[in-house]
């Protein structure tokens, strides 16, 4: 996949019945990184359906996860994404073993370097508005410059390049993006004003 630019969809509180229609609609504007947090309903159905559906088309793997257990379900699951709240080096650890690429939430140096040295291949600083582009742009200051900074919570569209003008590689999409029970169409609509906002898509190589 092309990480130019990232985007992540967080799906949070989406249902096995609801799932394709609206990783469907993302993947058709652009994502090609989606994320269902396991504190979704049924999780352990929604993700390897959506990974045997939509497998070759995007990245697919869990949010919030917060075990080693968790991550062993994912993989069996084929899911390919484990993305963390906190820096927990045996998560990541675990995680990157089974060759996920894992995104662990962070927000200080400590914390982001104890990721690195886990394993974690992207970090994201959370929750990025409590401390604004500002603070992430010197944090982005001392970390390697090849590793990936994603901005998640309260990202929108119109601060997107914000975040990207401090040095963030992309951004994890939230309540902006979608909301438990919004209709697809609705989903749709704020992909695309993601992307518009992004001012590319992101394409597969």
């Amino acid at each position: 996949m092309h990480d130019a630019n990232l985007l992540v969809a967080i799906l949070r509180g989406i249902t096995p019945a609801e799932a394709e229609g609206h990783l469907g609609a993302l993947i058709d504007e652009g994502f090609r990184y989606l994320e269902i947090p396991l504190n979704s309903p049924d999780w352990q159905r929604s993700i390897p359906q959506m990974v045997r559906r939509f497998g070759d088309r995007a990245v697919i793997g869990g949010g919030t996860v917060l075990n080693v257990d968790q991550v062993e379900v994912l993989a069996q699951a084929g899911a390919t994404l484990v993305v963390t709240p906190n820096t927990h080096p045996p998560v990541i650890r675990r995680a990157a073993a089974q060759g996920m690429r894992v995104c662990a939430g962070c927000a200080t140096v400590t914390e982001a370097f104890a990721a690195l040295e886990a394993g974690a291949q992207w970090l994201k600083i959370f929750p990025a508005s409590a401390f604004g582009p500002a603070y992430i742009s010197a944090l982005r200051a001392v970390l390697p410059p090849a590793v990936p900074v994603l901005a998640v919570g309260g990202v929108t569209p119109e601060n997107l390049r914000d975040y990207l003008n401090a040095g963030c590689r992309g951004a994890g999409l939230g309540s902006e993006l979608y909301r438990a029970g919004q209709g697809v169409e609705v989903t749709r609509r704020q992909a695309r004003r993601f992307m518009a906002a992004l001012g590319h898509p992101v394409v597969p190589d």
